[in-house]
């Protein structure tokens, strides 16, 4: 029982490197930026600028 245990970790734990963990982080900044591009003066710029950090978060070599 302790090893499929271990070996259910070690399947999760794979599956959340890399892409998906820097998904978990950049999804929630993209659909700020999507809902603060409503502003009418500002919006625009304020989106541009979150989705480059969403775009350099997604860079990072995990």
């Amino acid at each position: 029982m302790k090893l499929m245990k271990l070996a259910l970790l070690l399947i999760v734990g794979s599956l959340l490197s890399g892409c998906v963990l820097t998904k978990l982080v950049t999804v929630p900044m993209r659909v700020v930026g999507a809902v603060i591009s409503i502003v009418p003066v500002a919006g625009n710029s304020v989106h541009d600028t979150i989705d480059g950090a969403a775009d350099v978060v997604d860079d990072v070599p995990i």
